[in-house]
């Protein structure tokens, strides 16, 4: 199995998907077709645009992807894809589609089997064992907030410390911390922008400059750098 897991698609400042750029090449390697991409999590903006704009900076490295909704059977074109991509957007009208077409058991199937795959934030959050962990409103209503299970823990993708002056609502922490009270089992990982996972069978590293806060039930919260050991975080 792998899996290249992106917090955010943008930096601020920077152009889509500018900063991940040469880990998806890398972690490409020599696939450049047969990469079919799941535009979802798109709600304000068309699938078309949101191919195009993907397309645009996969372009660069000689890669062509095609989109799941161009397809009469989008769970076909994922059975037959040699990688798989995932956009960002909102992640419960991510879910749910996927549900909907099928997408969902496809890509776990062959993602298991070994066909790579790329995410970035909700295309992150839905490698886990739920949506749980999302920053998303529930626009719209899945089947069931289950999504793919590749990795056994939750990531809160664009994962912020910030907590804004005057602002009196909960901070991102401690909705994480209601989120392990509630499932005490369950590891959840703040991915900070900038950051990524990489996922190679059992291994899991850390991909960036910014650390990983890490949150689980009884355990003082802690921050990992990409030197340090995440083997626990995928124990089963």
């Amino acid at each position: 199995m792998r899996l290249l897991l992106i917090s955010n698609s943008t930096n601020a400042g920077e152009a889509y998907l500018e900063y991940p750029k040469e880990n998806i090449r890398e972690f490409l390697g020599d696939i450049k077709d047969g990469i079919i991409f799941v535009p979802y999590a798109a709600v304000s903006f068309s699938y078309d645009e949101y191919l195009t704009k993907v397309q645009n900076r996969f372009s660069e490295f000689g890669a062509k992807i095609e989109s799941v909704h161009n397809f009469e059977n989008p769970a076909e074109a994922v059975r037959n894809a040699k990688a798989i991509v995932v956009g960002g957007g909102n992640t419960f009208h991510l879910v749910k589609c996927m549900q909907e077409t099928g997408v969902m058991d496809a890509i776990r199937q062959r993602v298991l089997a070994g066909v790579p795959y790329i995410g970035w934030s909700a295309g992150s959050n839905v490698s886990c064992p739920t949506l749980c962990t999302t920053n998303d409103m529930p626009i719209v209503e899945p089947q069931s907030f289950n999504t793919l299970g590749l990795i056994p823990f939750q990531i809160n993708p664009h994962y912020l410390d910030a907590h804004p002056d005057g602002h009196a609502g909960e901070t991102r922490e401690q909705r994480i911390i209601e989120y392990i009270a509630a499932n005490r089992q369950m590891y959840v990982a703040g991915l900070r922008e900038g950051c990524m996972f990489l996922v190679e069978d059992e291994k899991l590293t850390l991909i960036g400059k910014r650390p990983l806060r890490v949150f689980h039930y009884g355990e003082e919260t802690r921050e990992y750098t990409a030197a340090d050991d995440l083997s626990f975080l995928m124990k089963r």
